[in-house]
């Protein structure tokens, strides 16, 4: 298990309370918000929109909060602007890092997120330095327990999925990203739940962290990222085994 696989496996095994609730849905009411702004407000003609939305429903959103936040971006509806800013780079053990932002003061952000990697031991690296080291995809994680994995790469592969991956207590659904909203349609129709449906950038390999300490920071590094309010989404290629993950746990 590896990189975004592994990063979300953590994040659901330390559970979602009210708090972290909270957070993930401020940061999916700025993703719909931009991307009503930059391709209006009808989900049909606007792909970035569907997906954010499909991805909020994902997480139970109510519906009034994405029509609200549909309504800030097409300007129906006062709100904050925010500007966009991916920041790239390298962790401890040579982990590349992608943190995706949205902000309304990017001095801010970018300050707090440079401290983040230096008090980790990493750095923070130039446009460019690790993004090609990663591929955007779309990303539907499946519990095992109720399906077994020949049934479920049948109905993915045939609503436009490219591969389904088997992990520790899971199966891992991969899409080009204008294929992600029909695979997760298909799944809703045949009754199959999933626990995380994205747009995420998978690495295209991983690094492996095995010394405890510098697997340690690395979490917390993550950790510290994802928990700030500037922060949509975080990325990293790195492995950890599962037996240091119990000691690290």
């Amino acid at each position: 298990m590896s990189g975004h696989s592994k990063w979300s496996t953590i994040k659901r095994k330390k559970g979602a309370n009210d708090a972290k609730r909270g957070k993930i849905f401020t940061k999916l009411i700025k993703e719909i918000t931009i991307a009503a702004k930059m391709g209006g407000g009808d989900p049909e003609g606007n792909p970035r929109l569907r997906s954010a939305i499909t991805v909020a429903k994902s997480e139970n959103m109510p519906k009034d909060n994405i029509d609200r936040a549909i309504k800030k971006g097409t300007g129906d509806l006062e709100g904050a602007v925010y500007e966009e800013i991916l920041y790239e780079g390298y962790g401890p053990g040579g982990v590349a890092v992608l943190v995706e932002t949205m902000t309304d003061n990017k001095n801010r952000t970018v300050a707090d997120i440079r401290h983040y990697f230096a008090k980790s031991g990493g750095n923070l690296g130039e446009s460019g330095c690790v993004a090609w080291m990663f591929d955007k995809k779309g990303s539907i994680s499946v519990d095992k327990e109720g399906i077994a994995e020949e049934e479920l790469m049948e109905i993915a592969l045939e609503a436009g999925a490219e591969d389904v991956v088997e992990e520790e207590d899971s199966f891992q659904i991969l899409t080009a990203p204008e294929s992600f909203n029909d695979v997760v349609e298909q799944l809703e129709k045949t009754g199959i739940k999933f626990t995380e449906a994205t747009i995420a950038m998978i690495a295209k390999n991983t690094i492996d962290v095995s010394e405890e300490k510098a697997a340690r920071s690395l979490l917390r590094l993550l950790d510290n990222l994802e928990d700030h309010d500037d922060v949509q989404k975080v990325h990293a290629n790195f492995d950890i085994a599962d037996e240091l993950m119990e000691q690290l746990s």
